[in-house]
């Protein structure tokens, strides 16, 4: 009878797991609250969605993670995992797609003469008249030296998991994740600082928009790392199962490349 239930293949058969429903429906309220508070209403519902999407989060990947310890992520569900790692970043790579458009669109066609309207909301020119854009030389260049250097980092900590050095794992994390917050500690600092807003000018919101999303992915790939170094901590990662880690640094080099962009398009050319 044993024999009968063993198992004979590398697929790995989740249990009946709640997550799926619960945030679906967080997902919703978070839509529907979000429109309310867009509409003038109360913000509490979008709060509540939102708590609900991290509760989700924190629970089904707690799950995930508890699959990963008892072995359960073969060789077979590792290749799985990865195939829908690349296709999550393949959708992120679309959505600065849109960003860089955008913004492509705006400053290439300033005097498009079909478009009236795009010549009197830029002057014909790019920047348009009155905007003071960012020096790229300043800020944006030490924003884009650290984010060079954590790239450097995380993958000092996963050739050091790959060749069983745990300390090194540790301490290439510590770096990665202090820079990741020292690099949106001084995009919040530039944002404070800048002479133009998001509402008010085609420049400010396809600028805000652009390294916004960027800042917010780079906030997450700081906690996904986070997570990581906790998890290298409490003994985690073998140099053969490792794939969260692994999934981590592919995020935080898509999150450096994509800022490279940013910096080359919008700062410097943009400047």
């Amino acid at each position: 009878m044993a024999d009968a239930h063993a198992k004979h293949h590398d697929y790995h058969l989740v249990d009946p797991s709640p997550w799926p429903f619960v945030g679906s429906v967080a997902a919703f309220v978070l839509a529907i609250g979000a429109v309310m508070y867009m509409h003038g209403e109360t913000p509490w519902v979008m709060i509540a969605g939102f708590a609900g999407v991290i509760y989700t989060m924190i629970g089904w990947w707690r799950d995930v993670i508890k699959e990963a310890q008892q072995g359960d992520h073969t060789s077979v569900v590792q290749l799985h995992l990865r195939y829908g790692m690349i296709m999550f970043i393949a959708s992120e790579v679309m959505f600065f797609v849109a960003w860089f458009w955008a913004y492509f669109d705006a400053s290439l066609f300033t005097n498009d003469a079909v478009q009236y309207a795009r010549v009197e909301a830029t002057g014909g020119v790019w920047p348009p008249t009155g905007i003071e854009a960012f020096d790229p030389w300043h800020l944006p260049l030490i924003n884009t030296l650290i984010l060079l250097l954590s790239g450097t980092t995380v993958t000092w900590a996963h050739h050091a998991l790959q060749h069983g050095d745990r300390d090194g794992l540790k301490w290439g994390l510590v770096c990665t994740v202090l820079l990741g917050m020292l690099f949106t500690a001084l995009q919040a600092y530039e944002y404070s600082h800048a002479a133009f807003g998001f509402s008010g000018s085609i420049y400010g919101a396809t600028f805000f928009m652009a390294t916004g999303f960027h800042g917010f992915h780079v906030i997450i790939g700081t906690i996904f790392l986070a997570v990581c170094l906790g998890r290298a901590l409490a003994g985690h990662f073998t140099p053969q199962h490792h794939f969260g880690f692994e999934a981590a640094a592919w995020y935080w080099h898509f999150v450096d490349v994509v800022w490279l962009f940013l910096f080359a398009s919008i700062y410097v050319w943009g400047y």
